[in-house]
């Protein structure tokens, strides 16, 4: 840490739950703060912020000392404070983060979380909420890596979260682990379909290295807004490669992929492929001799050089029609950033 501007770093190990999954609550990816029933010292929107919590020793505001969270005021009335969600989009949710970051005395001791799945909207009086995360306590300036056991509430499609804190204090981020939920019955048989859009389901399941950003960034909307909105690794200084494992939202046979190298210039990657195969049965992450085998899945892109900053679209001859995958392999060489992968297609 500097005495200008300190990054609370992690000291626990991330648990295994969190592995697969997206930030259903990443501010990035479109999750918004509705309301809350106070935000004195620190706006609710700083608590989705997808950077991590910093620390200016000598920052302060109208309100007294600059937060980088959501910190309501001292209570003085009998009650709690608490917040109301929208997520980035639907999803069923694995587990959470209440990560209170440089909170130290203005922490809340105990927190809860209820969610509620909303058709259309957001909530209103007549919404029913369910409990996820019973009264749970927190401690100072830490990661709480919290996991749902219940397989009913991991199982359910929610839209909303509601976070009660007990009874007053500040939280730094918080991070809601899941899936994205997409109805594929509303995808006809022909139509052309990203398969490895984040909104559609699609996720990363292990990498070599995301040094600078992860690869789920690669599957996100849009095009990326700067260097920092991609999969970056670190730059490679022995032998071998970067890759990563992604699982489709839905199996499907691939037509034409987008590779964006975006905002990379001095740092894009030399040639990329791509690799797919049919794993229906596969459930969960892949086993150190799983990621061997995947080197020799077949081939979708074969080795192919990249530009900077440029979109690269491959279809026709240029893609390899192998069936129906569950799972691809996307390989860079021997190391660099992609800002955006699209993998269009049909659904299985």
């Amino acid at each position: 840490m500097t005495n200008e501007h300190a990054v609370l770093e992690l000291s626990e190990d991330i648990p295994d739950f969190v592995r697969g999954t997206i930030n259903l609550a990443s501010e990035r990816l479109g999750a918004v703060g509705l309301a809350t029933s106070d935000e004195f010292f620190a706006p609710l929107s700083r608590m989705l912020n997808d950077e991590p919590a910093v620390f200016l020793p000598g920052e302060y505001d109208d309100n007294g000392k600059w937060m980088d969270g959501w910190e309501s005021r001292r209570k003085r009335v009998p009650g709690h404070d608490w917040a109301i969600i929208r997520l980035a989009m639907p999803g069923r949710i694995f587990g959470f983060d209440i990560d209170t970051s440089f909170f130290t005395g203005n922490y809340p001791p105990h927190a809860s979380i209820e969610v509620a799945h909303v058709e259309n909207g957001d909530p209103d009086e007549a919404t029913e909420w369910v409990e996820i995360l019973s009264k749970t306590a927190l401690g100072p300036s830490r990661h709480h890596y919290v996991e749902i056991d219940d397989q009913a509430h991991r199982a359910n499609v929610w839209t909303h979260l509601r976070l009660h804190i007990y009874p007053d204090g500040g939280v730094a981020r918080l991070r809601v682990f899941g899936a994205a939920h997409y109805d594929w019955s509303r995808v006809g048989a022909e139509q052309e379909v990203d398969l490895a859009y984040i909104f559609h389901g699609a996720r990363a399941l292990a990498w070599s290295d995301a040094h600078y950003g992860s690869p789920e960034r690669m599957l996100g909307p849009g095009r990326g807004i700067n260097m920092g909105d991609g999969w970056e690794t670190a730059r490679r200084r022995g032998p071998g490669h970067d890759w990563t494992i992604l699982k489709l939202g839905h199996p499907g046979t691939i037509a034409r992929v987008i590779v964006d190298t975006a905002h990379f210039k001095g740092n894009y990657p030399d040639t990329c492929e791509l690799l797919g195969a049919y794993l229906p049965d596969h459930v969960g992450d892949f086993s150190d001799e799983q990621i061997r085998d995947s080197e020799t899945w077949k081939p979708i892109l074969p080795r192919t050089k990249l530009q900077m900053d440029h979109v690269h679209e491959f279809a026709g001859d240029a893609v390899e029609g192998i069936g129906p995958v569950t799972h691809v392999r996307f390989a860079i060489h021997p190391d660099g950033g992609v800002s955006r992968l699209r993998l269009f297609g049909t659904k299985a």
